[in-house]
């Protein structure tokens, strides 16, 4: 590390505009050396996507991750999940660069292997200790064993969610600054800038700068390169906060949107059980086939329930931390 005082503003500043210009140069400079999209032969449109530059979260995923070891003060902890999510982030990549797509048992048992290695750190380093929002601070205690199995169906959950929104230009980029930016309100009220809360700063500012790209019509794709890694920091940051159940409000659209379609594959291949065949999953997709929404009302309207749940529930929380204080 250059620098050892993340509270500095100067610092901050230089930080968040290094992660941003930066972003956007090599988004500029690289989208010719990326893996080009084969289009998705059962999406709504997906054949738009056809030739489009794909994988571009490799490119703000390693400007995160250098802007965040230049310009922050980073624990053993958070340094080991820099790790995790860089490993998430090459995973997706390589299956975003294959002419084939990799299998979902493989991406699958990659995802399993990422979420225990995220319960063993956040155990290791936090306990098994977490309070239930926006209800109420109540601190819980449960055994290790559950609060490790807990951990690993939020990490599985939050990658593939996220990952399953990625299907509409500026959609997935955008529910993932809202959701981060959430988390930052909470989290930076009581913890200071500076280790986990600068990082997600610096990620809502690369996500910004691939957005300029991904705006509707794209020309750039994510790819799982960027929505992999995105989903599997929302589930680190959602531990870090001591409160994780408040991810299923933060993050509501996104579980709805891509979590309805995984359900209702897996009951109809594990258990032969049909569930919405009226509904298109992921949901983008009935909204735009069913609704006749075009690409930019999706997002638009998906952004605006979920600042809407997200202000109600920050502002839930805010107020039950402040009569526990007082």
């Amino acid at each position: 590390m250059l620098f050892l005082l993340a509270d500095n503003n100067i610092i901050f500043i230089l930080g968040v505009a290094f992660a941003f210009i930066a972003t956007m140069l090599l988004m500029i400079f690289m989208e010719k050396h990326l893996p080009h999209d084969h289009g998705r032969a059962f999406a709504v449109e997906g054949e738009l996507s056809k030739g489009k530059a794909r994988g571009a979260g490799i490119l703000f995923i390693l400007v995160l991750i250098l802007a965040d070891l230049i310009f922050n003060v980073l624990s053993v902890e958070k340094t080991i999940y820099l790790v995790i999510i860089a490993f998430t982030m090459l995973s997706g990549f390589m299956d975003d660069a294959s002419e084939k797509p990799w299998s979902e048992y493989l991406k699958g048992a990659i995802d399993l292997a990422l979420a225990i290695a995220t319960a063993f750190t956040y155990l290791y380093y936090n306990g098994n200790t977490f309070k239930i929002a926006v209800l109420s601070f109540k601190e819980i205690t449960i055994p290790y064993p559950l609060y490790g199995i807990l951990i690993v169906v939020l990490v599985w959950v939050a990658i593939n969610v996220t990952n399953c929104s990625d299907g509409v230009d500026g959609l997935c980029g955008s529910l993932s600054i809202i959701t981060i930016g959430s988390f930052y309100l909470m989290m930076r009220q009581s913890r200071g800038i500076g280790d986990i809360t600068y990082t997600m700063m610096l990620f809502m500012v690369v996500l910004s700068a691939y957005l300029w790209f991904n705006a509707n019509p794209s020309t750039i794709l994510m790819g799982d390169a960027g929505s992999r890694a995105i989903g599997i920091f929302i589930a680190i940051i959602a531990l870090k906060s001591s409160t994780p159940l408040i991810y299923l409000m933060l993050s509501l659209v996104m579980i709805l949107d891509g979590g309805l379609g995984l359900i209702k594959v897996a009951l109809k291949r594990f258990l032969k059980i049909s569930i919405l065949k009226n509904v298109r999953c992921p949901l983008h997709d009935q909204a735009r086939k069913v609704y006749n929404w075009s690409n930019t009302q999706v997002v638009f309207r998906f952004a605006i329930i979920q600042i809407i749940i997200n202000v109600l529930t920050v502002w839930a929380y805010w107020m039950i931390r402040e009569s526990m204080i007082w």
